[in-house]
């Protein structure tokens, strides 16, 4: 592994760069909740050789979106719906916004 290698990883938000305790720590939580999100299937965390739980920051980021949710009284199934459904709305409007920027876009004719 290059030096340059290396350092692209540590830009990549998608690197499961945290292991479980590592990501529980940051994010002031459990195993156990990490666990939780993961069997609702908010997240996916990749497994090392080894088999250990491996997050990304991304991951780390929905993550503690969901635990927000959870502080204030949401249920555990309940924040990963939620967190689901407000990503895909975001997503939805991302392309919505893409699709009206190309049917506003000039048209370009050709001189003869």
């Amino acid at each position: 592994m290059t030096a340059e290698s290396s350092h692209d990883r540590l830009d990549d938000d998608d690197y499961p760069a945290y292991t479980m305790g590592r990501a529980a720590e940051i994010l002031g939580t459990t195993p156990a909740f990490l666990r939780a999100i993961g069997e609702a299937r908010l997240i996916t965390p990749l497994r090392s050789d080894g088999g250990h739980r491996r997050y990304s920051r991304y991951q780390l980021k929905i993550a503690a979106r969901a635990r927000e949710l959870v502080d204030q009284g949401t249920s555990v199934e309940a924040a990963c719906r939620i967190v689901i459904l407000e990503d895909q709305l975001e997503e939805a409007q991302r392309i919505n916004e893409q699709s009206r920027g190309s049917k506003h876009a000039p048209h370009r004719t050709t001189g003869t």
